[in-house]
C-alpha cells in the first residue's frame, strides 16, 4: 500500500512544469484529505492516500491550476473561492496591499475603496479585511469573476460592506476613494504563458494590447478624479513596466512612487492625487 509521503513524492514528480511541484502535491493531498495542510504535514503517517488524489494529481499533471483544483487560494489575510472565469490571486499582487497599508498608517485607514477590475473580489477583500470599518465597491467586465467576488463577499461576512457591479474600468463611476486599486490585465498580445496559465485562466483578464499597456491608458485619465484628497491609487504592473506604465500616469498630473516585490521586480505603482491649485 502505498503511503502517504510515498504519493505526495510520487505525485510532486510528475509535476516537473511547476516551481512548487512539493507544495501543489501537499495542497492536493490535504484537499482530498479534508484537512489544512499544516495538519497533514504534521500528522502524515497517520494518512491512508484517498482515491480522490489519483484524479488530482492527474489534472495537475494536465497543468490545471492548483486553486482551480482546490476551490481555494489563500491571499493577504483572507482565503478565497475561486475557479474558471476567475483570474488565480497572486502573492505578489499582495506588494498593492502593503503599499496600501504603508500609505495609512498611523491614521483611522481608508473609508471609501474602490477595486477596479475585482476579479474574484481578491484586492478589495483583503482591503476590506485589513480595514473592518472600511466600505468598498468592486467593478468588472467579467460576469463569471463577478460571480466569485460575489460568493467571496458572502463567504467573508463582507457583503453588506460591498458593492458589486458589471462595467468598464471607471466609465459611469462619479466619486472620490481614499484608496483605488487595480490589477488590470498587462501582458503583452503574443506573449507566451505556461501552459497552466494560458489554457486556464481567462485570457481577458491577462492580455493589454501589442505593448500590455492598453488598459493603463484607459484607466490613467480617471484618476484624477476618483482619488481623494490623502488618498491614494495602487496599481499593480508587469515586472518591467515600472517607467512605461507610470509614465501614463504622470501624464495626468499625478504623482508616481514605484514599489518593488519580494523578487524584485516591478509590482506596484502608488499615485498620489494632483496638488490643488492655489
Amino acid at each position: 500500500m502505498t503511503t502517504a509521503r510515498q504519493a505526495l513524492a510520487e505525485a510532486a514528480a510528475r509535476f516537473d512544469f511547476s516551481a512548487t511541484p512539493r507544495l501543489d502535491a501537499e495542497l492536493l493531498l490535504a484537499h482530498a484529505l479534508g484537512v489544512p495542510r499544516e495538519r497533514l504535514l504534521l500528522t502524515l503517517a497517520d494518512h491512508a492516500v484517498p482515491a480522490a488524489f489519483a484524479d488530482l494529481v492527474a489534472r495537475r499533471a494536465r497543468q490545471e491550476p492548483v486553486a482551480y483544483l482546490t476551490g481555494t487560494r489563500a491571499f493577504w489575510t483572507i482565503d478565497l473561492a475561486v475557479g474558471p472565469g476567475a483570474l488565480v490571486p497572486r502573492a505578489d499582487s499582495e506588494t498593492l496591499i502593503e503599499a496600501a497599508v504603508d500609505h495609512f498608517a498611523g491614521t483611522a485607514g481608508p473609508r471609501r475603496v474602490l477595486d477596479l477590475g475585482t476579479g474574484p473580489g481578491t484586492l478589495l477583500l483583503a482591503a476590506l479585511a485589513q480595514w473592518p470599518e472600511a466600505t468598498g465597491s468592486g467593478v468588472d467586465a467579467s460576469p463569471a469573476a463577478l460571480d466569485w467576488a460575489r460568493r467571496n463577499a458572502r463567504a467573508l461576512g463582507m457583503e453588506a460592506r460591498t458593492t458589486l457591479r458589471h462595467g468598464n474600468w471607471a466609465e459611469g463611476i462619479d466619486a472620490r476613494f481614499d484608496l483605488v486599486l487595480a490589477n488590470p490585465p498587462y501582458i503583452a498580445a503574443g506573449t507566451a504563458l505556461p501552459d497552466e496559465v494560458a489554457r486556464h485562466e481567462p485570457a481577458s483578464a491577462l492580455f493589454a494590447g501589442a505593448d500590455g499597456l492598453d488598459d493603463y491608458r484607459r484607466i490613467a485619465p480617471a484618476l484624477p478624479r476618483l482619488i481623494a484628497p490623502g488618498g491614494v491609487a495602487c496599481v499593480e504592473i508587469g515586472h518591467d513596466q515600472g517607467d512605461s506604465a507610470a509614465a501614463l500616469f504622470r501624464a495626468q498630473g499625478l504623482a508616481v512612487a514605484l514599489r518593488r516585490d519580494l523578487a524584485g521586480n516591478d509590482r506596484c505603482l502608488s499615485i498620489l492625487p494632483p496638488v490643488a491649485g492655489p
